[in-house]
């Protein structure tokens, strides 16, 4: 017999989401090895069964109305550590795992490279779907491969170079597509416990160091878990804050010649420009805390919107609609949700 995935008990999607909201899956599964995951995806094509992914669930928005189908937990854990012959290490991680504890794992081993992106919730299997990225750090810095199982195809695809996903700002070609499922992802790192160059402004001052100064890593993660705590960007139970799906919405990316005035914005090449969504949503009138029923803003950081219990999926959409429409008319520029919605 193959891997067979175990069942979940309660149908309920709402507390496998970092916003707590959502309706019932058709049937949840929970699948704690790569065989698992491939098992239980190719049993649900073999069906004809919907299927929804669920890594961290702290990127995901689910209708109140729920997903039919087969609702997978991924819950692969586990990584490796090998020598290159250059000198760096590969990191080879099960797609379950969740990302924090990679990231203070491998600070723990001396190895340089992720800690500017510690704090973030979710599965490491979800992160150069994402390209994940806070604090002038990607993951595509360090992403070398990923193992995928090509549902179309039917088979594994092992060791997908990072240059064939098309990896951009919050984006790759996984994005929003449901026919390649991450295994297993690979990151290259450095041996000698120093963190990458230190190139956003806040992280700097947090350090005391001059932009693009290296510090150990165990320095800067403890300083970007402190920046992120403070805006209420680190999962805690006892911290309404965290029930979030982090930033709502990308920071925009538009041509030079429409900057918004007052709006802080950095290079984006090409002659555009990438404005800050947080004094976008503020300026508009959705400043730190605002409240529309059970959802609203963070009271630390107007880009995080939160859920208070009772909340409902169509509430939260309905605020972030009128954000964004708020936005348009004022400054002529659109906002994009990063969370993806999932609806039946």
């Amino acid at each position: 017999m193959g891997a067979v995935p175990s069942p979940v008990l309660t149908r309920s999607l709402a507390p496998h989401t970092t916003l707590r909201v959502g309706g019932p899956a058709g049937r949840l599964l929970v699948a704690r090895t790569a065989a698992e995951v491939v098992e239980s995806v190719r049993a649900a094509d073999a069906a004809g069964e919907p299927l929804l992914l669920l890594g961290g669930g702290s990127n995901v928005l689910i209708a109140d109305e729920g997903v039919p189908g087969v609702a997978l937990l991924v819950r692969s854990a586990g990584h490796t550590v090998e020598p290159l012959p250059d000198g760096d290490v590969l990191v080879t991680v099960e797609a379950g795992e969740d990302w924090d504890a990679l990231v203070a794992a491998t600070v723990g081993m001396g190895l340089g490279g992720l800690e500017c992106l510690s704090g973030i919730p979710g599965s490491t299997g979800a992160t150069p779907v994402q390209n994940v990225g806070a604090y002038g750090v990607e993951v595509a810095d360090v992403l070398v491969d990923v193992d995928l199982y090509d549902r179309r195809a039917g088979e594994l695809r092992p060791r997908v170079p990072a240059a064939e996903l098309g990896l951009g700002y919050r984006a790759s070609v996984l994005k929003h597509r449901d026919d390649a499922v991450v295994l297993r992802v690979r990151f290259r790192l450095r041996p000698d416990g120093t963190s990458a160059p230190i190139r956003y402004p806040e992280l700097a001052r947090a350090l005391g160091v001059t932009p693009d100064a290296t510090v150990a890593a165990g320095a800067a993660r403890m300083a970007v878990l402190n920046l992120r705590r403070g805006k209420g960007m680190v999962l805690d139970p006892a911290d309404p804050d965290s029930r979030s799906a982090g930033s709502f919405f990308t920071n925009p990316i538009v041509p030079a010649a429409r900057a918004v005035e007052g709006c802080p914005s950095w290079p984006a090449g090409n002659g555009q420009v990438k404005l800050s969504a947080a004094w976008l949503v503020q300026s508009a009138g959705f400043g730190r805390g605002t409240r529309q029923g059970n959802v609203g803003t963070s009271s630390r950081h107007s880009l995080a919107l939160t859920t208070e219990p009772g909340a409902t999926a169509a509430e939260l959409l309905a605020f972030a609609g009128r954000v964004i429409d708020a936005v348009q008319d004022q400054f002529g520029v659109p906002l994009v949700p990063e969370p993806t919605t999932v609806r039946p």
